[in-house]
C-alpha cells in the first residue's frame, strides 16, 4: 500500500466521525495533494476498506467518509450514522439492527442485497434541551435567542 494510502487509511481509522475529503485533505497535507486524497478514498472504497455517504446538510452539505476498519482491528465493522442538524455532530448508531427490514425486503421482492448504507438526521439530546417547540434556540432562562 503506496505512503498517501496508509495516510489516509489511518486517518479514517482514527476519526470518531465520517470526515470530508477536505477534512482528511487537511490532516495529510504533508504527504499528499486534494488530487491524491480523492483518488486514494475511492481506491479504499473499492477494496473495501472505507465507504461513504452523501450528506445532504444546508451547512455541509458534502461526501462524508469513513473506515470499516476500527483502530488496531483487522474485521470490517459496519457503520450507520446520526447527524444533528443544529450542531453538526455525528454518532455512530452502533451494531446494524436492520437486517430484519433487509431480510424482510429480499424475500418480498425476490432481490439479493449485497451492501446498505443508513444515516439518520434529527436533532442531538443536546440540542434538543436546548431547542422550544418551535425549533428556535432558548438561553438558559427560556427565551428565544437573537440569531444573527
Amino acid at each position: 500500500m503506496t505512503k498517501a494510502r496508509k495516510a489516509v487509511l489511518e486517518v479514517l481509522k482514527m476519526a470518531e466521525r465520517p470526515l470530508s475529503a477536505s477534512e482528511i485533505s487537511s490532516l495529510v497535507s504533508h504527504c499528499c495533494d486534494p488530487v491524491t486524497i480523492y483518488r486514494t478514498l475511492h481506491y479504499l472504497e473499492d477494496k473495501g476498506l472505507a465507504d461513504s455517504f452523501v450528506l445532504h446538510c444546508t451547512e455541509h452539505g458534502t461526501e462524508r467518509y469513513f473506515t470499516l476498519l476500527a483502530p488496531g482491528e483487522a474485521s470490517y465493522a459496519h457503520h450507520h450514522w446520526f447527524h444533528c442538524e443544529h450542531c453538526h455532530q455525528f454518532i455512530d448508531l452502533g451494531d446494524c439492527r436492520i437486517g430484519t427490514l433487509v431480510d424482510a425486503y429480499q424475500k418480498e421482492l425476490g432481490i439479493r442485497v449485497t451492501g446498505h448504507t443508513l444515516y439518520l438526521t434529527g436533532v442531538c439530546p443536546d440540542c434538543s434541551t436546548s431547542l422550544g417547540e418551535n425549533g428556535q434556540e432558548h438561553d438558559h432562562r427560556g427565551h428565544e435567542s437573537q440569531s444573527e
